[in-house]
């Protein structure tokens, strides 16, 4: 099954169609294919190319089921947002992705829990959004990410597609193996860095779609069945945080 396309002509066939039946090698290789033609035009400074193949692989039908995957396979996929939703079936899932559409999108506000940090007895804020939130934000992430990859430093693995904590341990190996190489390793950390991430810094400097990021921005949170506005930072849980924090280390 091919499920690629921009538009909604098909959106009465992909409704009938069998999650389990989708041939994921033909997806990926269709969004990896507009990916690496956003890298090509990001590189060469072709800066209205790239926001049309953003537009493009963002009304894919491709990226849309790739999104819905990597939503419903992530550590929390099984959590729900304020609505109570979660995408627990096949069928869900398809519908998920054929409802993931610009047109009418709306952000819900982001549920706010605490969870335990290293230090014991401290806790730091996590905000789930809903399912159909997540969703938008892992489709726009797939447009950001060769954006991203184009811009982060070489040695960066944070947060990195195909990088791991054993590719940072090699580098640190091949770095530190000489006779004459440093001993020391500097850790640093920065304080509250999704919370203070200027928020008109990544409208100006981001390249994603600027409407859906004021959404996002815009949705604030809910705590102790209170509304809550989130007028800097990012919030912990948002899946699109973790590519701001490399652009915006990259560029700054």
């Amino acid at each position: 099954m091919t499920a690629v396309g921009t538009t909604p002509a098909g959106a009465a066939s992909a409704s009938n169609l069998d999650w389990h039946a989708i041939h994921w090698p033909t997806i990926t290789a269709e969004v990896r294919r507009l990916q690496l033609r956003i890298a090509k035009a990001f590189r060469e400074g072709k800066h209205n190319k790239v926001k049309a193949l953003q537009w493009i692989l963002t009304h894919s039908f491709s990226a849309k089921l790739l999104a819905v995957k990597r939503v419903t396979q992530n550590q929390g996929g099984k959590t729900p947002g304020i609505d109570g939703v979660v995408w627990d079936t096949p069928k869900k899932k398809i519908q998920a992705a054929l409802s993931l559409r610009p047109q009418g999108y709306q952000a819900k506000p982001l549920r706010r829990i605490y969870i335990s940090k290293k230090q014991k007895g401290k806790l730091r804020p996590l905000s789930i959004p809903v399912m159909k939130c997540r969703g938008q934000q892992a489709l726009h992430l797939l447009a950001l990410e060769p954006v991203a990859e184009m811009v982060a430093d070489k040695n960066a693995y944070g947060f990195r597609p195909l990088r791991s904590t054993a590719d940072a341990i090699g580098q640190c190996f091949i770095l530190f193996a000489r006779k004459d190489a440093t001993q020391y390793i500097l850790e640093a950390d920065i304080k509250d860095c999704f919370n203070s991430i200027s928020q008109s810094w990544l409208q100006d400097n981001v390249t994603i779609d600027k409407e859906m990021l004021k959404k996002w921005f815009a949705a604030g949170y809910i705590e102790k069945g209170q509304w809550n506005p989130t007028e800097i930072g990012t919030a912990q849980g948002v899946l699109c945080k973790a590519l701001h924090k490399v652009v915006c280390v990259a560029l700054c």
